[in-house]
């Protein structure tokens, strides 16, 4: 692969990263907002839930940077992003004294969370057939290249 190319990589894995470091140090040091969330969606363990799903998200996320197992991870947050895109951001939201026309605005953002979601979802998959590139830690443990 071309320096450029690794250089590319390089700077994809960096843009991809950003948004699980910061959500996932967000979810650990507050998991109120996440814990509702999950609340909401019914699923039990609220705040345990939360607090794996922010360890997960930065844990991912600064595999993703440093180019650590990125095809695993790359796969395992592609999965992550259509749970939570299907899970969390596929229906209606329904704010109790909130005007319609604010709920429709949310349901609007809900909706463009989805797609976020699902597109980031082919952006891990792709990073994970490709790989970390020349300028990762698995580059420098021998594990398998990019490809050309």
């Amino acid at each position: 692969m071309s320096i450029t190319n690794n250089a590319i990589l390089l700077i994809a894995r960096v843009l991809l990263s950003f948004i699980f470091i910061l959500s996932g140090f967000g979810k650990l040091t507050d998991p109120a907002a996440t814990a509702g969330m999950i609340t909401g969606a019914g699923l039990p363990a609220a705040t345990a839930l939360a607090y794996l799903a922010g360890l997960f998200e930065l844990v991912t996320g600064l595999a993703v940077l440093v180019g650590f197992q990125v095809r695993i991870v790359g796969w395992a947050l592609a999965a992550f992003c259509v749970f939570t895109g299907a899970v969390f951001h596929s229906g209606t939201v329904a704010v109790p004294g909130w005007p319609d026309a604010a709920l429709g605005w949310i349901n609007t953002l809900n909706g463009i969370m989805m797609m976020k979601n699902f597109t980031l979802a082919g952006a891990y998959i792709l990073l994970a057939t490709v790989g970390a590139g020349a300028y990762s830690l698995d580059a420098r443990r021998g594990a398998a290249p990019a490809l050309a």
